[in-house]
């Protein structure tokens, strides 16, 4: 890679990581998994980035590397998925007692934990992502009438799922896997140096 188009990867890779990772955690629910799951899709990146920056959109083209990533994780490991601690958000100021907006946490990533893969994906992409159907069906490779349905059933879903109900309107459920759930302290995911085609270090 050039000097330029190694600038211009490491300056994508430092603004995007945070973001990246809060997805990939509610794609996956464990912290750990999140940040392999960010690394392995900007690693696959890096080594198309010309390509990746000729797109239109950069951002949607990692998020489809995003989603790939995460399904071959569970074609090849089939393992269960354990909740880590559920972090605060690090943008959230900091709150007296943190314990209610912790548990409203832990009750909607358990739910979405629950959720089938295709519907849970669907979901974090539809509404924590906010992309439209257009933008999900092309990020999944399906139609919109296919995300219409998942999305319709993973809603009912979480709907039904016991502990829900107690999550209070307008509470802030956002999730940051980059922050202390013990003492709301901000601790962004370290940004990984991704170079030397491919490799991290």
């Amino acid at each position: 890679m050039h000097a330029d188009d190694e600038s211009q990867f490491q300056g994508f890779v430092r603004a995007r990581w945070p973001h990246l990772v809060r997805t990939a955690y509610l794609l996956t629910g464990d912290r750990h998994h999140a940040e392999d799951l960010a690394q392995a899709a900007l690693t696959k990146a890096y080594r198309s980035w010309r390509r990746v920056v000729r797109s239109e959109n950069p951002d949607a083209y990692i998020r489809r590397i995003l989603v790939s990533c995460n399904k071959d994780r569970f074609r090849k490991r089939r393992v269960a998925e354990h909740l880590t601690e559920l972090p605060l958000d690090a943008a959230a100021p900091a709150h007296p007692d943190p314990a209610p907006r912790a548990v409203d946490r832990q009750v909607l990533m358990r739910a979405l934990a629950r959720l089938p893969k295709r519907q849970r994906t669907v979901v974090v992409l539809r509404y924590w992502e906010d992309l439209s159907e257009a933008e999900v069906a092309q990020t999944l490779g399906c139609s919109v009438g296919t995300v219409k349905s998942q999305a319709s059933k993973g809603l009912a879903k979480l709907r039904a799922q016991p502990g829900l109900h107690a999550v209070r309107p307008g509470a802030d459920t956002r999730t940051d896997p980059g922050t202390d759930a013990r003492t709301g302290t901000a601790a962004e995911p370290a940004v990984p140096v991704i170079a030397n085609h491919g490799e991290t270090r």
